[in-house]
């Protein structure tokens, strides 16, 4: 599990510079998924897992860009610092895309990662996005008649 949650801050960090280099771009530079900008290159399964985590995300950027806008109430998007948004982009992609990961570990993983790279605050701020967002997700499935 700990190779998952070092994953999970990889593809933070890989999603962050995207979003300072490129913002907006479909795309992802070959450099940023080899993972070379790092001191020590991790190993291949946490390389794969956090390249999913970065592919999937810019892939579906427009939904989960989206889907974070409609859940955050009285803040505009463009002043999310790029910190709480990469956070809440790698969550909320996965909280969309990846039905085998339980939400409570999304949103865990979510929290331990603002409050080790966000303000003092970021924590409570993408825990309150992401449990909205979940909440809706969870009602959107509920009522398209899938079993529970």
């Amino acid at each position: 599990m700990a190779s998952r949650r070092k994953g999970r801050i990889l593809a933070f960090q890989a999603l962050y510079s995207w979003d300072a280099v490129s913002p907006g771009e479909p795309s992802v530079s070959p450099d940023l998924l080899d993972f070379s900008w790092l001191e020590k290159v991790p190993d291949k399964e946490m390389s794969d897992f956090s390249r999913l985590l970065v592919v999937g995300t810019i892939e579906n950027s427009n939904a989960v860009d989206a889907m974070i806008r409609s859940h955050l109430k009285n803040w505009d998007f463009s002043r999310l610092n790029r910190v709480d948004l990469a956070v809440l982009r790698m969550s909320t992609y996965t909280l969309m895309f990846q039905d085998e990961v339980p939400p409570s570990i999304v949103i865990d993983e979510a929290i331990g990662i603002s409050k080790e790279f966000g303000t003092d605050d970021s924590y409570r701020f993408i825990n309150g996005v992401l449990d909205s967002i979940r909440k809706t997700l969870q009602s959107e499935k509920a009522g398209s008649g899938s079993p529970e």
